[in-house]
């Protein structure tokens, strides 16, 4: 483009110089034509009019002729005058030579300061020009550095401007993913960090169990059963957790395409209870659904079921034995909404803030918990077009506010 643009310049200014040097030696051609042709005319009128005083006074002498014509007395005026010469006009050029030459001198230093102008301009606009270009490539160079803490916004709009303005952009970009993926890094290191956690605790304990159970031969039956029973329980953990991961893991890749379809949000509510009855029975905790059947939501029903499904789980896990968790279906013009309240121990409030990330355990977290089912139902939530708050009292209850927009 600025190449292309320089060209452009290029043929600019030689059809601009050029016409002004053809003007210029036309000019110049024509004033001199003229000048000639004046002075040829004048020349051609006084020899005519010389001739014809040599015929009407043969006595007197050629020589004192022109001397009296010459001269600029009355009678030289009188005689060109009754033949008819008006000598005010025919000898203007030849009285005023030095203002016609002052005139041509004129026109052309007015036509060589013209082009030496557009010239000059021309070669200050290339030196601009490649003024800017070191500053481009020096950034570029800083830019290949790493350096993005260079500033080259630029207000003004020609092809070297845009071109900054463009490269600034470009550094902006650059910058925010080099800060983006310095987080990712740090992320991606605690979250390594916490899954080891996760494995390396369940992993020991099985470890410890099977050495227990290997050590000691004569080791009752009962004994080993319960062994084997906590050993399978670990196993399921981690079971349930390696899927966990891979399930947001898919989602972080955006992996995981959503296939949208109209449903009833009852029937998601519906499907989530019975994911967990058994969770539910073992502690008689009661689950009450306050809904209107025809509320209907375009959604993955899958993963909305399973979103709805861990905020259930953590209901029941928080819950008081003997209780009742609600839930509430209601929706308005803008949103649809889901209201899970349980009536449990609370969330304490230096917890609240970090309940949705990933393998955060609160103070009051089971042993079996992985810290990391409300992690993945508010990604769930959230990229089906969704958002969903918390709301606790401590000692009293938890409320999970769910909107799909």
């Amino acid at each position: 483009m600025i190449l292309e643009n320089k060209v452009h310049l290029k043929k600019f200014l030689l059809i601009s110089i050029i016409p002004i040097i053809i003007f210029l030696i036309i000019g110049n051609i024509f004033f001199f034509y003229q000048y000639h042709s004046y002075t040829q005319n004048y020349n051609n009128k006084i020899a005519s009019l010389v001739n014809l005083l040599e015929k009407e006074y043969p006595d007197i002498d050629r020589n004192e002729l022109i001397s009296i014509l010459n001269s600029d007395d009355k009678i030289s005026e009188d005689i060109f005058s009754r033949y008819g010469i008006d000598i005010q006009n025919e000898s203007i050029i030849i009285e005023n030579d030095r203002l016609f030459s002052g005139f041509i001198i004129v026109y052309n230093i007015l036509f060589i300061g013209l082009a030496l102008s557009i010239i000059l301009l021309y070669l200050k606009h290339e030196k601009d020009q490649n003024k800017e270009m070191k500053k481009i490539a020096r950034c570029i160079e800083e830019i290949n550095k790493k350096n993005y803490s260079i500033n080259i916004d630029e207000n003004s709009e020609d092809e070297l401007s845009i071109l900054k303005n463009e490269l600034y952009k470009i550094t902006i970009m650059l910058k925010e993913d080099a800060e983006n993926s310095k987080k990712d890094k740090l992320k991606l290191k605690d979250s390594l960090s916490d899954i080891s956690h996760q494995l390396k605790t369940p992993l020991t304990s099985i470890n410890i169990m099977l050495d227990n159970i290997l050590d000691n031969p004569e080791m009752d039956d009962k004994t080993k059963e319960k062994f084997i029973q906590n050993i399978k329980r670990e196993i399921t953990n981690i079971s349930s957790l390696v899927g966990e991961i891979l399930k947001l893991s898919k989602f972080d890749a955006s992996v995981i395409k959503f296939e949208e379809q109209q449903v009833f949000i009852n029937d998601l509510v519906k499907s989530a209870i019975s994911n967990i009855e058994m969770m539910a029975e073992l502690k008689n905790i009661n689950i009450e659904v306050n809904n209107r059947d025809n509320i209907k939501l375009v959604c993955d029903a899958k993963w909305q079921i399973e979103a709805i499904t861990n905020i259930l789980k953590n209901c029941i896990e928080h819950s008081k034995d003997d209780s009742t968790i609600t839930i509430d279906i209601d929706s308005n013009k803008i949103y649809k909404q889901i209201t899970i309240k349980d009536n449990g121990e609370g969330i304490d409030e230096k917890d609240l803030p970090h309940i949705f990330e990933r393998f955060y355990k609160g103070k009051n977290s089971s042993k079996d918990s992985v810290g990391i089912g409300l992690a993945l139902a508010k990604t769930i939530i959230e990229k089906d077009n969704g958002s969903i708050k918390v709301d606790s009292k401590k000692g009293k209850q938890t409320t999970f506010i769910i909107k799909y927009y």
